[in-house]
């Protein structure tokens, strides 16, 4: 017996050593990356994790119910669609054809009402709160200084960085957008329990606003612009600007940093499902309107959907922009394939939501799999 307890009693200093060294070297986040995420078999966040995290519940207030179109899942998913769905673990796929429900399919026991982690599909409703505060007077323009809400960016270049820069990914700071590593600065602000001291440690090394530059970092940035300039939580402000307006039909959760510190992960981390992702792509659509209800300026919708730097047509303020078969889309897109993907002209609006994407193009680039969402949604559509 006292063979075995030797290397247990070594194995119980070297894990109290682990993590004393990770406090003291002010990574102890990664205990609860290691609980929630590695132990559980993942590598990085994943579709559900949300159930592993503080979160604070999103109202709904009365529901609006999508109309199922007159062809309502008449129309059968290709074989492509079917193996690209399967291939890549998708659980929810829906196609809005002049705002009625055309086709729908869930898979691997998700269904209408199901939540899954939105990932970066969250930014586009955090541009959307900026619009809002612009709207409403508590924001002046997309050229007001970040610094005139958080004094931390008032000296040197971060003197220069604006509001519509953090919304068009264009800081200009030293966010390194890493899923993968657990050493990097994405990795941290996921499980670190103050988001708010996270942010405050960026730099500014770049002269702002001067290309695109994919960072979760600008998202998170804007958000605490938002909370300071509103005198609201970033939760309280979705839920009274569009969660109920838009006639959500379930409630939904925002992830927290901590209960303690009650800083919603704005760049990412909505739990929701298809049909009320698709109202926000819809509220776009028509112009920041919702059944005759402004509850967005159609300058700043229109503004939104155009790239800010020629030389990164792909994104304008909050949404990715493509053309594919000769139109041109606007989405919301999120980590491992969460897509609102929106023809304005053809009135159809594409949701899929799942557990993997194909491999990465890049940051800031496209994956082969949204093409494929899209063309074989327009094959079923007969476009």
């Amino acid at each position: 017996m006292k063979y075995v307890k030797k290397p247990v009693k070594w194995l119980l200093i070297l894990l109290g050593l682990t993590i004393a060294i990770l406090y003291i070297t002010d990574t102890d986040y990664l205990i609860k990356a290691v609980r929630t995420i590695y132990m559980r078999g993942y590598t990085t966040a994943f579709l559900d994790d949300y159930k592993r995290f503080d979160n604070q519940v999103i109202s709904n207030g009365t529901s609006q119910s999508w109309p199922n179109h007159v062809d309502y899942n008449i129309a059968q998913e290709t074989d492509a669609l079917k193996k690209t769905n399967s291939e890549y673990g998708t659980v929810a796929y829906l196609i809005i054809k002049n705002d009625s429900i055309w086709f729908e399919n869930y898979y691997d026991g998700f269904g209408p009402d199901s939540q899954s982690n939105s990932f970066s599909i969250a930014k586009s409703y955090v541009s959307g709160l900026m619009g809002k505060a612009i709207m409403e007077g508590h924001i002046k323009s997309l050229d007001q200084p970040v610094c005139d809400f958080l004094p931390k960016f008032c000296e040197g270049k971060a003197a220069k960085l604006t509001v519509g820069d953090l919304s068009s990914m264009a800081s200009g700071t030293n966010w390194d957008e890493a899923y993968y590593s657990p050493l990097s600065i994405t990795t941290r602000a996921y499980f670190d329990d103050d988001l708010e001291k996270v942010m405050l440690g960026l730099e500014v090394i770049d002269e702002p606003g001067q290309k695109f530059k994919y960072a979760s970092g600008d998202t998170q940035m804007l958000a605490m612009v938002i909370e300071k300039a509103t005198g609201k939580k970033l939760y309280e402000y979705l839920t009274e600007s569009f969660w109920k307006p838009l006639g959500s039909e379930n409630p939904t959760l925002w992830q927290l940093d901590s209960k303690e510190h009650d800083l919603v992960k704005a760049y990412c981390c909505i739990a929701s499902n298809a049909r009320d992702f698709a109202r926000f792509g819809k509220l776009y659509k028509d112009h920041g309107k919702w059944y005759g209800q402004q509850l967005l300026d159609s300058a700043f919708v229109a503004k939104s959907l155009r790239p800010r730097f020629p030389e990164s047509p792909q994104y304008g303020y909050g949404f990715w922009l493509k053309e594919q078969l000769g139109k041109q889309f606007f989405m919301m897109r999120g980590h491992l394939g969460q897509y609102v993907i929106v023809q304005p002209d053809d009135n159809v609006i594409i949701v899929r939501l799942g557990h993997q994407k194909s491999p990465d193009a890049g940051i800031g680039k496209f994956t082969e799999d949204i093409s494929i969402y899209i063309e074989e949604a327009y094959k079923m559509l007969a476009l």
